[in-house]
C-alpha cells in the first residue's frame, strides 16, 4: 500500500513538472516598440493605450510618434525602426507589394469617416458634385480613391468633370473653409472629427453627404469603406509573435474605451494635441472606431481593397494582396 501511495506521489510530483516545463514564457523585447498614429481618426482608437504607455501601465515599452501624414512614416516603416503604424487600409496594400511582404495588416481601427461638407445648400446628392470644386486631403491614400469612385459609379469623370484641390493635411482644408467668405460656397471631403471642427466654428457650414452611406449604395452592404488599418513589421510580428498579441489586445481595449468613455477619450485627445476635447467628444460617435481582427479583418479589407483595385491597380500597390498580408493574431 505505501509503495502504491509512494508511486502515485512520484508520478504526480513528475507531471507537474513537466507541465511546469511544457508552459513557456512569453518573449518580449526589452528595447521601446515604436508605434505611429496619423493626427486624425486612427489616433482615436489608440489614445488611451498611449496613455496608459505614458503612466508605464501598458504591457510593453512602447514609443509612440504622432504624425501629420502618412508620407511622414512610410520610411521609417519599411525600414523597420517603426514597428507598428496605424495607417490608411490603400496604403497598407501598397507597402506589403513594395516590401515584398515586408508588411502585414494586423487590425481595423477605422471605417468610414469620411464626409461632404458645405458652406451652402447646393449638394444633395453625389451628381450634384459635377462641375464643382472640391478641397480634399490623403492624395494617393484612402480619400482619393474613394472619391474618385464615388464620383465615377455617378456618372462623373474625376479628371474633367470636377477640379479636386489636394491639400496636406485636414487642418488646412477647415482652416480654408473657416476663412471663406460670407457669400462663398467652398465645398469639401473631410474625415471626423474635422467635419465637426468646420460645423462648429461656422454656421453655414452643412454636412451635405455621409460618404460611408453613399459607398455602400454604389458598392452594395458588403462593402464598406476600410479608412484606417494598423500594421505590422513582418520581422517584429515574426521574432517577437507574444508582444504583438500583447499590443492588439492592449489596442482592443484602447479602441473599446474610445467608445464607452467618449469624455476621457476625448480630454486625452486633447491632452496629446490631436483634438480639442469639445470637439473630440462630439465627433467620436460619428468616427467608425472598431478593433476588426482575424476574419473580420480579413473579409473587411479585401472587399475593400478589391473595389479600389477594379477602379485603379495602382491605388493598392499594382496587385491584390496575397493571403500572408493578413496577420492572424492568436
Amino acid at each position: 500500500m505505501k509503495k502504491s501511495v509512494s508511486l502515485l506521489i512520484v508520478l504526480f510530483l513528475t507531471a507537474a513538472v513537466l507541465a511546469g516545463c511544457g508552459k513557456k514564457e512569453p518573449v518580449l523585447p526589452e528595447e521601446e516598440v515604436k508605434v505611429a498614429v496619423l493626427k486624425g481618426p486612427t489616433a482615436i482608437a489608440m489614445v488611451n493605450l498611449m496613455s496608459k504607455s505614458d503612466k508605464g501601465e501598458a504591457g510593453l515599452k512602447y514609443s509612440f510618434q504622432i504624425a501629420g501624414a502618412a508620407d511622414e512614416i512610410t520610411a521609417d516603416l519599411i525600414k523597420g525602426n517603426i514597428k507598428i503604424a496605424a495607417v490608411p487600409a490603400n496604403l497598407a496594400s501598397v507597402l506589403y507589394n513594395k516590401t515584398e511582404g515586408g508588411i502585414k495588416v494586423a487590425a481595423i481601427n477605422n471605417l468610414g469617416v469620411l464626409y461632404i461638407v458645405e458652406l451652402g445648400n447646393d449638394i444633395n446628392s453625389v451628381a450634384d458634385l459635377k462641375g464643382k470644386t472640391i478641397y480634399s486631403t490623403g492624395k494617393g491614400a484612402t480619400p482619393e480613391y474613394t472619391l474618385r469612385y464615388l464620383l465615377t459609379m455617378a456618372g462623373i469623370d474625376p479628371d474633367a468633370d470636377v477640379t479636386i484641390e489636394y491639400k496636406s493635411e485636414a487642418t488646412e482644408v477647415a482652416a480654408l473653409m473657416s476663412a471663406a467668405a460670407e457669400d462663398e460656397n467652398v465645398i469639401a471631403m473631410l474625415p471626423q472629427p474635422y467635419v465637426t471642427a468646420v460645423t462648429t466654428q461656422n454656421a453655414r457650414a452643412r454636412v451635405a453627404l455621409d460618404v460611408n452611406t453613399e459607398w455602400n449604395k454604389l458598392a452594395g452592404e458588403g462593402s464598406a469603406i476600410v479608412t484606417g488599418v494598423v500594421v505590422v513589421n513582418k520581422e517584429f510580428a515574426e521574432k517577437y509573435p507574444d508582444a504583438v498579441k500583447v499590443f492588439i489586445d492592449e489596442f482592443k481595449a484602447s479602441a473599446d474605451s474610445a467608445n464607452s468613455d467618449i469624455e476621457g477619450t476625448a480630454a486625452l485627445l486633447e491632452g496629446y494635441d490631436i483634438f480639442k476635447a469639445a470637439i473630440a467628444k462630439k465627433a467620436i460617435p460619428f468616427c467608425n472606431i472598431v478593433n476588426y481582427t482575424g476574419d473580420d479583418m480579413k473579409k473587411n479589407v479585401e472587399a475593400y481593397l478589391k473595389v479600389l483595385f477594379d477602379q485603379n491597380p495602382a491605388s493598392v500597390g499594382g496587385k491584390l494582396p496575397a493571403d500572408d498580408f493578413y496577420l492572424y493574431v492568436k
